[in-house]
């Protein structure tokens, strides 16, 4: 199975923490009241609270579900799919709305160009997922600690630029692209606790080149002291950078 599966399926039996993705899809819930259009066949992609679906049929006619991760795309009712590799029905809805996954498929251009293809004209896509600058405490608390190991080896997602996700998106044929960044702080007491939260948003590493091997102790006690150093002694605050993102597709 498809780690970034694995993840997911991970978070759901361990039980989703929630927090950024509940403030992301409240936010496009939002924003939609505020288009004066009905729509009537939408696509949610990614669905980590399987209520998700219910709440956006309060704002359009019929809503269809898929997630990257099995258990999360049954709860919801729907099918797992891996977005770059999506073959959709042509044209088939007016809305896709999608969170929190796109920053962690292996082709996002790809995996617009499936959603692009799979809505009608005049129809619009928004979205919410982690961008760039996130998590910048934990990113350089592993970069000590690998220092101090004597080796590399990439621990975190590569994620995509507010300033490159428009022209992207006009790239995969979308016309008046606004992206908008959320940047969302938490404070911590441990570095653990942080890791524990990642993994319950299934937000941990999907890097084929991860390394295999744990931290050793010297290296986990090294990315420990950088990442509490970094706070003020009792608590260290981590960023989450969430761009908001909506483009719609030509009319002609």
């Amino acid at each position: 199975m498809e780690l970034r599966a694995i993840r997911r399926d991970r978070a759901f039996r361990t039980g989703p923490e929630l927090f950024l993705h509940e403030r992301s899809f409240e936010d496009c819930l939002e924003r939609l009241q505020l288009i004066r259009r009905r729509f009537k066949s939408a696509l949610l992609i990614g669905c980590p609270n399987p209520r998700w679906p219910a709440r956006l049929k309060d704002l359009v006619e019929s809503v269809e579900t898929i997630d990257p991760g099995p258990l999360f795309a049954s709860a919801a009712g729907g099918i797992c799919v891996v977005e770059e590799q999506w073959h959709p029905p042509q044209a088939a809805y007016d809305l896709i709305l999608s969170i929190g996954t796109l920053d962690t498929v292996n082709d996002l251009p790809r995996a617009l160009q499936a959603i692009r293809a799979s809505l009608a004209r005049d129809s619009l896509l928004m979205g919410a997922m982690a961008g760039g600058e996130t998590l910048p405490q934990l990113r350089a608390a592993m970069r000590f600690a690998l220092q101090s190991a004597g080796g590399s080896s990439p621990h975190v997602h590569p994620r995509v630029e507010a300033a490159s996700f428009s022209p992207l998106l006009t790239a995969c044929g979308f016309i008046m692209p606004v992206v908008d960044v959320d940047r969302v702080q938490a404070s911590y007491t441990t570095l653990g606790g942080l890791v524990t939260d990642l993994r319950r948003m299934g937000g941990t590493s999907v890097l084929a080149r991860r390394s295999r091997q744990p931290l050793l102790r010297e290296a986990k006690a090294a990315a420990e002291a950088a990442f509490l150093s970094a706070g003020d002694g009792s608590r260290t605050v981590e960023t989450f950078e969430i761009l908001h993102f909506a483009a719609w597709t030509p009319t002609g």
